[in-house]
């Protein structure tokens, strides 16, 4: 599928309106801080964007980020603004008809974003092949993709190269296509379901496995929405499968355990985020309001604590108590007696 999905992006589409599905073009609504940002993105940039979701995660003044199937480079150029002239961003993708549009405007965004000289690199590669990227392990604070991993067949490499390419204590934030279930092999194969970000995505419980056998141990979810195909020879094709557009962020934190620990810890946010000053939303399951007293567990704990995060927040507790599983976030105690008054049923 490598060549086919190259051609794909390369030569079938020369613009967003070429696709046949809105599986690959769907925007979530823009961040009102984000808009001037895009605003000053040229507008044949603009128009070869393909992507599900917006990667554009918080706090990334003066970071190093890598974005993997960057396409013509409409989120480069948007997080370039983000990180700074003191940033910088790589753009990794493996169309050279893509790339080809993303390099003539460089000097255009260094212009645009008031920059001495551009702070972004275009590489010609595979994001299976990270491996061959010339950077060091531990390199990049954040890795980003929009809507390009289902087009990989190693998804697991992927995630794997991406952990290590990663600082302690940085991050994957990305935006992707899932499906409800595994997909049928001939629906793989067929080339337009592919390069329309469909019959490559992976079933969800997958991707949970791959990520933590890659070493993200807890994938948080930060968002996610059912897409609408919109296409009934493809809607027909697909039959009852349902696909999702989801944003998780992964970090790179050995610490973590396999499930929500409570260690009597709390946090209180400062509201001193950029563009976040009543709330900070670290997933879908964790509004922290500003200057509330917020319980977490202990993996929340060290994702605020020991990541980019950590001066914008209060930490309260320590990790000598165990309280057991933490209410809000893990399984209950599976033991059908837990909650019993008589427990003089055990037999051995």
């Amino acid at each position: 599928m490598h060549e086919s999905v190259k051609d794909y992006y390369g030569k079938v589409l020369t613009r967003s309106d070429d696709l046949k599905t809105n599986a690959c073009c769907t925007d979530e609504a823009m961040p009102e801080y984000l808009k001037p940002i895009l605003s000053k993105v040229h507008d044949e940039v603009m128009m070869r964007y393909y992507g599900c979701g917006l990667v554009a995660p918080e706090q990334m003044s003066g970071l190093k980020v890598l974005d993997l199937g960057c396409g013509a480079g409409r989120d480069v150029y948007a997080l370039s603004a983000l990180v700074g002239e003191t940033g910088e961003v790589v753009g990794l993708d493996m169309t050279p008809e893509q790339l080809a549009v993303a390099n003539e405007y460089q000097d255009y965004h260094a212009d645009a974003f008031g920059y001495q000289q551009s702070n972004v690199t275009f590489i010609e590669g595979n994001i299976d092949r990270l491996q061959d990227l010339p950077y060091p392990d531990g390199y990049f604070d954040v890795i980003v993709s929009n809507c390009v991993i289902n087009l990989v067949e190693d998804k697991a490499q992927v995630l794997r190269q991406a952990h290590r390419l990663l600082k302690d204590g940085g991050e994957m934030y990305f935006s992707d296509v899932y499906c409800d279930r595994r997909i049928p092999a001939h629906l793989v194969k067929d080339e337009v379901l592919y390069g329309e970000c469909l019959s490559g995505a992976l079933y969800w419980r997958d991707f949970l496995e791959f990520s933590k056998a890659a070493g993200f141990t807890d994938p948080r979810l930060v968002k996610d929405r059912v897409l609408t195909i919109e296409n009934s020879k493809v809607e027909e094709k697909i039959g009852y499968m349902k696909f999702f557009s989801a944003t998780y962020r992964l970090f790179k934190i050995e610490e973590l355990e396999t499930a929500c620990e409570d260690y009597g810890q709390a946090v209180r946010y400062k509201g001193t985020i950029d563009h976040y000053p009543q709330a900070f939303y670290l997933d879908g399951h964790h509004k922290i309001e500003t200057g509330k007293m917020f319980p977490v567990c202990g993996n929340t704990y060290r994702m605020l604590s020991d990541t980019r995060f950590k001066q914008h927040f209060e930490f309260f507790g320590s990790w000598d108590v165990h309280y057991g599983i933490f209410p809000d976030c893990g399984m209950p105690v599976p033991f059908s007696s837990a909650n019993a008054d008589d427990s003089s049923g055990a037999c051995c």
